[in-house]
């Protein structure tokens, strides 16, 4: 599985240099996606069939258009085709979610997200060349268990397809101990990128720094090797 800035990278575009989105379908995921797009300084168009929930998020974003995404000439009116990324976000209606997207591949959009709400709807997306298929319900899902089940992670960040960062509550048998002596990187193949104390956060940390109670570390490594350290500390 390839990371989201490979795919950027193949697609012709910068993931530092992205502009403006479009959002089609302003459920609870496309909402999120859309308002946190717009608060991070980016160009938004969000769109949905549904008046309301137009009338809802319009003060949020850009640009909010009430128009059904099956049509291309409503999305082209709309100026789809001018955004970097388009993300298809659409709940329920299969049809709907795989004809929009591949209307907005149509029109040119370089890079093209869409949810899946089940593993065939993720094989047609595919198949019809969409460049991210998402399937939050699945995602949140597998997220949930893995904190459940490994002690002390707080909380991860997918770095790439495999690697993750962790914010990790260190155990108690390893406070006291040095960065030096738990040496992770050779036992378990994990670094420590950071460790937050308090209100501070030691970015560039020595060898001799030892875990206290109350810390957070920030750990890079994979799920895997992070369940073996957490399980055997």
């Amino acid at each position: 599985m390839k990371s989201l800035s490979y795919r950027l990278k193949r697609a012709g575009l910068d993931k530092t240099k992205l502009n403006s989105f479009a959002v089609i379908g302003l459920g609870r995921f496309g909402v999120a996606v859309a308002t946190t797009l717009e608060r991070m300084g980016f160009s938004v168009i969000a769109i949905d069939k549904d008046e309301t929930k137009v009338e809802e998020i319009k003060d949020y974003v850009s640009y909010a258009k009430v128009l059904d995404s099956t049509n291309i000439n409503a999305l082209k009116e709309a100026g789809v085709q001018n955004v970097d990324v388009a993300i298809v976000s659409i709940a329920h209606d299969v049809e709907a979610s795989v004809l929009t997207a591949l209307l907005v591949k149509e029109l040119g959009v370089k890079f093209v997200i869409s949810r899946a709400i089940s593993e065939p709807h993720e094989k047609i997306l595919e198949r019809i060349g969409v460049d991210l298929v998402v399937y939050p319900e699945r995602d949140m899902g597998v997220r949930l268990a893995q904190r459940l089940v490994v002690p002390n992670v707080i909380d991860y960040m997918e770095f790439s397809a495999n690697i993750k960062i962790f914010e990790v509550e260190p155990p108690e048998p390893i406070i006291g101990k040095t960065i030096q002596e738990l040496d992770l990187r050779k036992n378990y193949n994990l670094s420590i990128i950071a460790i937050q104390r308090g209100s501070e956060v030691i970015g560039n940390i020595n060898p001799f720094e030892r875990i206290q109670r109350g810390d957070i570390l920030y750990i890079i490594g994979t799920f895997e090797d992070i369940s073996k350290f957490l399980s055997r500390t």
